[in-house]
């Protein structure tokens, strides 16, 4: 783990950080529309994500800089405020995923996310699907990627 941050399960209040952090991550990547308001965001990771997946964050100091959400068997988000991205912060969040999964993970990501992608592969995901992105809310090309598991 890198440096003062400290892994820890969310709590029910945590829906203004984990916004925090999706908005701080999101509005780095130019490629993708804005579609909600902060306010939106909040209520979306409050009354939706953190009930019904696990929820996992890195606080840096008393400051949530990261956080990963796994539900079903689909890690469904992983963000990190940029300034603290390279740091392996993404990779503990994204190791506690996988052995907390060990039948394993599937995700998707943005085609203009290389990388995401990249470091997804990294970790033994493969890619199994790309959209032209009429599914997903942002009308964005993805990648299906996924990870078998411990064997």
């Amino acid at each position: 783990m890198t440096d003062g941050v400290v892994l820890r399960c969310a709590r029910p209040g945590d829906g203004v950080a984990v916004a925090g952090v999706f908005a701080a991550a999101r509005a780095e990547m130019r490629y993708l529309p804005e579609l909600h308001s902060r306010d939106e965001d909040v209520v979306f990771f409050s009354t939706r994500v953190l009930p019904s997946s696990r929820v996992t964050l890195a606080d840096l100091a008393g400051e949530v800089v990261a956080f990963s959400a796994v539900k079903d068997g689909w890690l469904e988000h992983l963000y990190v405020v940029p300034a603290h991205q390279g740091r392996g912060i993404g990779g503990a969040l994204l190791g506690r995923a996988m052995n907390e999964n060990p039948a394993g993970l599937s995700l998707w990501a943005f085609v203009a996310n290389h990388r995401a992608i990249a470091f997804y592969g990294r970790a033994g995901f493969a890619e199994v699907l790309r959209t032209d992105g009429s599914g997903n809310e942002e009308r964005q090309p993805d990648v299906q990627m996924h990870w078998a598991g411990d064997r």
